[in-house]
């Protein structure tokens, strides 16, 4: 059985149990969270944060790209959210590779130019305050005074933050 279908008996499951429970659309926090696709992160347990609760952005190394910022201003103008709280991790892949190595690697095997950076960084605080940085100038948004940025730790489970 594909990890698709095992996950899709999952869903079965699910909705034999499931209760409408209409949770908010705007996020009931106001919060926008922009963490890293890794597999380990539960964003919703490690931050306590309920269904509806939030809008949970994701992608690899939880960075601060053009389609990020396309994100947080439809979250802001349409969703109402007035906070950005960043998520980065320690011993996340982003940290692995370098953009000029992998991209190579990616057009030698397909044939195809790569048309988007993959944005790998070599220092951790260091790419959660370039995040922050992007977030706080981007003329787009409208809500950027509570920007703040976290790295979690894998191993402990804990938030620290970055200033």
């Amino acid at each position: 059985m594909s990890a698709i279908d095992d996950v899709l008996e999952m869903n079965a499951a699910f909705a034999a149990a499931y209760t409408d429970r209409h949770p908010p659309r705007p996020p009931k926090r106001r919060l926008a969270v922009i963490a890293c696709m890794d597999s380990r992160l539960d964003i919703y347990k490690m931050l306590g944060l309920d269904e509806g609760d939030a809008h949970v952005i994701r992608n690899a190394g939880g960075v601060v790209t053009e389609d990020t910022i396309r994100s947080l201003v439809i979250s802001q103008r349409i969703g109402g959210t007035r906070e950005v709280m960043l998520v980065h991790n320690t011993e996340c892949g982003m940290l692995t590779f370098q953009d000029d190595e992998l991209k190579r690697q990616v057009e030698s095997e397909t044939g195809v130019e790569v048309p988007f950076a993959f944005h790998a960084f070599s220092d951790l605080e260091e790419q959660v305050r370039r995040s922050m940085a992007r977030v706080r100038e981007s003329p787009l948004l409208v809500h950027k005074d509570a920007v703040r940025g976290f790295v979690y730790d894998v191993h402990t489970g804990r938030l620290r933050e970055v200033r």
